[in-house]
């Protein structure tokens, strides 16, 4: 039964991730993103992992979308151009690049992947709070802040770019 809510949940994220990414509209790419993050939630919480399935909604479907609404609500954007138009070389070579990437990614899987049953050494506590805190402030410092002033400047830029000239 397990397995079958998993596969539910990972065929939901795929199938409204995909949408997120097609549709010409930003405000239901958002929305569609919201339905990806609680799919995902979902998945850590059959994974075991209730901590990260908390912070998944509260963090991204509570905070991290409602930051995305408010720039595209900032920003009046109504439409998205359609695909290639204006310039179908860098939409095609982009394409070619997303391409490429999503299959070094499933690549990299299919190599680094333990065999299935296998026992992973370290795995008992993971997605804990206490062990994500520590990794949080001691192996992974410097991605985290750089995450942080990273978010400040995107939302500076959205700033930038909606203030109107008088």
């Amino acid at each position: 039964m397990v397995i079958w809510a998993f596969l539910v949940f990972a065929v939901l994220t795929v199938v409204f991730a995909t949408f997120a990414v097609v549709h010409r509209s930003p405000v239901v790419n958002v929305l569609s993103l919201v339905l990806v993050f609680f799919a995902l939630a979902a998945i850590y919480a059959i994974l075991g992992m209730d901590f990260l399935a908390a912070i998944q909604l509260i963090v991204y479907s509570g905070a991290v979308l409602v930051l995305f609404l408010f720039v595209i609500m900032l920003l009046n954007i109504r439409r998205v151009e359609r695909f290639g138009s204006g310039r179908p070389l860098q939409a095609g070579l982009g394409a070619l690049a997303a391409i490429g990437a999503g299959a070094l990614v499933v690549w990299a899987i299919g190599r680094l992947a333990p065999l299935p049953g296998a026992v992973v050494p370290g795995t008992a506590k993971a997605g804990t709070a206490p062990l994500i805190g520590h990794q949080l402030v001691t192996t992974f410092l410097l991605p985290f802040e750089l995450i942080s002033v990273v978010l400040v400047a995107a939302l500076v830029g959205a700033i930038v770019l909606a203030r109107r000239e008088s």
